[in-house]
């Protein structure tokens, strides 16, 4: 038992994407503006929340898995998350956990940590800091703009998960925006389910921050955040026409030209199976316009190998886009048979050894086109921002404009004779090697 006076102290296990490490942000904030301590173990703890992700098989298992541990070492979990949205799951394989909530679901969270774990006093502002309790490093922080997704992606639960979409007010997200900043962010990553479709749930309704009229819309945000002086960077965006606003915007240096557009294949047949939108000659088109628009733009996608229905010829369309393309950042995964989505009822369902084959093959394809892609940075100089300063014999690592945190690659840099440098600087860089997907430099010295 806690002595009377200390704080009562709460685990965390945050897992899935950057999304959830917003969700386990808000989760941490609320526990410490109310008295809470977050502790790093678990047998500190007097209780362990576990915010979970369910989005494909593995990661259940990941979540269960977690879950589990916690349960063994601590004795009283509360889970939330995506695996949430699934309780009979949870409750079937771990039937001791305290509560079950789904994602996004502050709110039920802490009832369950009140009902089980009471706060011993009122909240204090003070406790916590402006800009929250953050997962990431203090140089850079993932800003959601929405919940929720209007898509209906056969491969996809995410709706059934969070919702539809509901945009945050343009002047909320704002606000934080220019807290983190003040706080010393450096990079801010906006994500959603659906970066493009921002605001459409409220008809681009407008705004105010500081007096200013600001449209609930994609473009305007982006110009909005670009007066912070700050790396803005754009996930997830779904490619509908008004994407075509924001290169202008890249071109201007107004925000970073990296654009992450999840483009799932290039096969007609499997894109329509997918409910994805457009066409390989479409997406190769605009890929040609925002690149003469803004040549310094960097592409990165997702795609998914081993969809139901694909057939050899479908997937050497895929390799065949890859080819004319010339992707900067790609990843790609096997189709996964996720309970619920529609995807799974579709005919043609692909052998496991195949779909790692050709998740094989795309990858060694797209190594290829990156390595190539790279060497065009040799003797150049690049702007980045350092991640990690290490030990004395140690290098630098930082990341480029064309590089976001955890999945694109870094820079290794040589440490100078007089290492003046700190984690969040951004600096500039000579390159002077490139493989796959990293490359090695030194930082250029005035004078």
């Amino acid at each position: 038992m806690n002595p009377t006076n200390t704080p009562h102290r709460v685990g965390f296990v945050s897992l899935g994407c950057p999304k959830a490490t917003v969700d386990s942000e808000h989760i941490l904030t609320q526990l410490r503006a109310e008295g809470y301590d977050i502790v790093p173990s678990y047998e500190g703890a007097d209780l362990v929340v576990v915010n979970t992700c369910g989005f494909i098989d593995a990661a259940v298992e990941e979540s269960l898995d977690a879950i589990g541990e916690a349960l063994d070492e601590n004795g009283k979990v509360i889970v939330t998350g995506c695996l949430g949205a699934k309780g009979d799951i949870i409750r079937q394989t771990h039937p001791n956990v305290l509560a079950v909530t789904g994602p996004h679901a502050t709110e039920e969270v802490m009832r369950a940590i009140h009902q089980h774990l009471p706060a011993k006093h009122e909240p204090f502002v003070d406790l916590i800091p402006p800009q929250g309790i953050r997962l990431t490093p203090r140089h850079y922080a993932y800003l959601k703009i929405s919940e929720g997704c209007n898509h209906r992606c056969t491969f996809c639960i995410i709706p059934s998960l969070r919702g539809d979409l509901v945009s945050r007010p343009v002047n909320d997200v704002l606000v934080e925006a220019e807290r983190l900043v003040a706080a010393g962010v450096k990079e801010l990553l906006v994500i959603s389910q659906d970066t493009s479709a921002y605001g459409v749930d409220v008809k681009y309704k407008t705004e105010f921050y500081n007096g200013m009229p600001v449209k609930t819309r994609m473009t305007e945000l982006c110009q909005a955040l670009s007066q912070f002086g700050v790396w803005v960077r754009l996930h997830y965006v779904y490619p509908y026409p008004h994407v075509n606003e924001i290169i202008p915007l890249m071109a201007e240096g107004k925000i970073l030209p990296y654009l992450d557009i999840p483009f799932q294949h290039a096969s007609p047949k499997i894109l329509k199976a997918m409910k994805r939108p457009a066409s390989k000659e479409n997406t190769l088109l605009r890929i040609k316009q925002w690149r003469e628009i803004c040549p310094d733009i960097t592409i990165r996608s997702t795609f998914i190998a081993g969809f139901p229905g694909e057939t050899d010829e479908d997937f050497e369309q895929l390799l065949d886009f890859l080819d004319e393309a010339q992707l900067d950042r790609v990843g790609c995964f096997a189709y996964s048979n996720i309970d619920g989505a529609k995807a799974n009822e579709l005919n043609g369902a692909v052998p496991e050894e195949l779909k790692q084959e050709r998740v094989a093959r795309f990858m060694e394809k797209q190594a290829g086109i990156s390595a190539e892609k790279l060497k065009q940075n040799l003797g150049k100089t690049r702007d980045v921002i350092i991640d990690d300063i290490g030990n004395a014999d140690e290098d630098i690592i930082a990341r480029t404009t064309s590089d976001a945190p955890d999945i694109d690659g870094l820079v290794y840099i040589e440490k100078p004779n007089n290492n003046d440098y700190q984690v969040g600087d951004i600096t500039q860089v000579t390159i002077t090697h490139t493989d796959e997907y990293d490359m090695r430099g030194k930082i250029m010295v005035n004078g």
